[in-house]
């Protein structure tokens, strides 16, 4: 089954649907959401991503992260692939719409991600894993001082998007 992505404008108003491959061979700006689930201990839960991944394959980032679809609101879309990439079960009014960004990213492979990111924030204290090996490779549990320190290390070792959401906006996710 084909997934089609919703085209949008710089100030997020849909202008139309495209197929996601095409959308990332071509570079359209599209939305796109990136979840972060917190403890109570303030750490994160980390995705490293499958080494199937069209891109950023074995790479660290945040907890799940993919597009809308149409008629869904972003926590609708976030409930979702929450359970299709780690099996957690979350209910799409339990998350906060924090803040958008647009970034755009090429890739060694010719695709390009242009994305009009919403970044969602929810609570989740246990996971006892259950991941879908098509999408994820590991999980841990970190601090956002052990992401810093990481990050500055070998910031190599994580998603582009992740970067510029840590890098721009930490701040802005810390609970």
């Amino acid at each position: 089954m084909k997934e089609y992505v919703i085209l949008v404008n710089p100030t997020d108003q849909p202008v139309g649907r495209m197929e996601k491959m095409e959308a990332h061979e071509k570079g359209i700006l599209h939305r796109a959401f990136s979840v972060f689930l917190f403890n109570d201990k303030g750490q994160t839960l980390l995705q490293q991503r499958a080494s199937s991944k069209y891109h950023s394959p074995l790479l660290w980032t945040n907890t799940c992260c993919s597009h809308q679809r149409d008629g869904e609101s972003n926590g609708q879309a976030a409930s979702r692939r929450l359970q299709e990439e780690l099996g957690i079960e979350l209910a799409a009014d339990r998350f906060n719409d924090v803040f958008s960004f647009v970034y755009r990213a090429e890739f060694d492979n010719g695709l390009t991600e242009h994305e009009l990111d919403h970044v969602l924030v929810g609570s989740l204290n246990t996971y006892s894993g259950g991941w879908n090996p098509d999408e994820v490779a590991s999980v841990r549990w970190v601090t956002l001082e052990e992401i810093k320190n990481e990050m500055d290390a070998h910031p190599e070792h994580f998603t582009v998007w992740f970067r510029i959401i840590f890098n721009e906006y930490a701040n802005r996710i810390a609970q």
